[in-house]
């Protein structure tokens, strides 16, 4: 038997009256970037930050350990700088938006669509920011860890004896490891057929799993097979170990301070003007680096796989 019509208003005439709750836009592919919250951070006044370091060697110096100076000499010397230090020069990265001002003007309720475009896009800018700390050439932690302070897993499985060798190179204070979410979920995994499961620690908002009382912060920007979401199940990658800090003597960011209308840490948005078809014009720019003030300041675990399983049920 056919339903009677409903003698009422209807829904879709109704919502012609109504308003409409909405978001501001969302953008996926935005990350928490953990890695800039967790690394200190250093202002610079002119874009340059030169690395003074003391010449390496057995000992920093002979020193003379008795009080008795009648029968024996206290050593003399000096300590000896680096005569060609390294300086690392700010990197900028850099957006244009524009905006059309009719735009802005007639649908500027109840979000402006000028700072909208600007947030997104200063998100935009901050993910480009962590990629370019862990993966640029000149200054990316990545493609900067010594040589004596890279080794590979055992077995290709990222195992906790793996990590403590890892700790070995950063002992010194370890601030925190560096991975892929798919790396820690692989490391959770091992610890688990281990019956060792990891403790966690809140760091800044955020719960982490932690081993040997390390967290492991996550981030994408660490790639696995040279992608962020890798298509197969299987793939390798790198953990990092990091101490941060200047007067740890580990490693820190570096950013441009008193920008002109500065927006956050080393970010500035400029206002360029309107062209004759009245569309508005910004600039943003992002001046960021990274520096490693000593070599056990990082060390990397290479060749890490992430697509081992087990089947408990056996």
């Amino acid at each position: 038997m056919a339903e009677k019509p409903l003698n009422a208003l209807s829904f879709e005439a109704a919502r012609n009256l109504a308003n409409t709750v909405k978001t501001a836009p969302i953008y996926g592919a935005l990350t928490p970037r953990w890695l800039t919250k967790v690394l200190e951070f250093k202002g610079l006044e002119n874009g340059v930050f030169r690395v003074n370091r003391v010449v390496e060697g057995d000992t920093p110096l002979d020193v003379l350990c008795g009080h008795d100076l009648k029968k024996s000499t206290i050593p003399v010397g000096f300590i000896d700088y680096e005569t060609k230090p390294r300086e690392y020069a700010l990197n900028s990265i850099s957006a244009i938006i524009n905006v059309d001002t009719r735009i802005a003007d007639l649908y500027g309720k109840p979000y402006d669509q000028v700072e909208e475009q600007l947030n997104l896009a200063i998100e935009s800018l901050k993910e480009r920011q962590e990629s370019q700390i862990i993966n640029n050439d000149e200054y990316g932690l990545l493609k900067n860890v010594p040589a004596s302070q890279r080794i590979a897993t055992r077995n290709g499985r990222p195992m906790p004896d793996d990590l403590d060798e890892l700790l070995t190179k950063v002992w010194k204070s370890p601030s925190f490891f560096l991975a892929h979410p798919r790396a820690i979920a692989a490391f959770e995994r091992e610890c688990t057929r281990r019956g060792v499961p990891p403790t966690t620690i809140n760091i800044a908002g955020g719960t982490f799993i932690t081993w040997r009382g390390v967290p492991l912060i996550p981030t994408d920007k660490l790639f696995v097979d040279g992608l962020k979401k890798p298509k197969s199940q299987s793939g390798k990658t790198s953990i990092l170990l990091v101490r941060t800090g200047e007067a740890n003597r580990g490693v820190i960011g570096l950013y441009q301070t008193g920008l002109a209308s500065e927006r956050s840490r080393g970010l500035s948005v400029r206002f360029r003007g309107i062209n004759d078809n009245g569309v508005a014009s910004y600039l943003l720019s992002l001046y960021c680096s990274t520096a490693i003030l000593a070599d056990d300041a990082i060390a990397a675990l290479d060749e890490v796989e992430v697509g081992d399983y087990y089947d408990y049920s056996k």
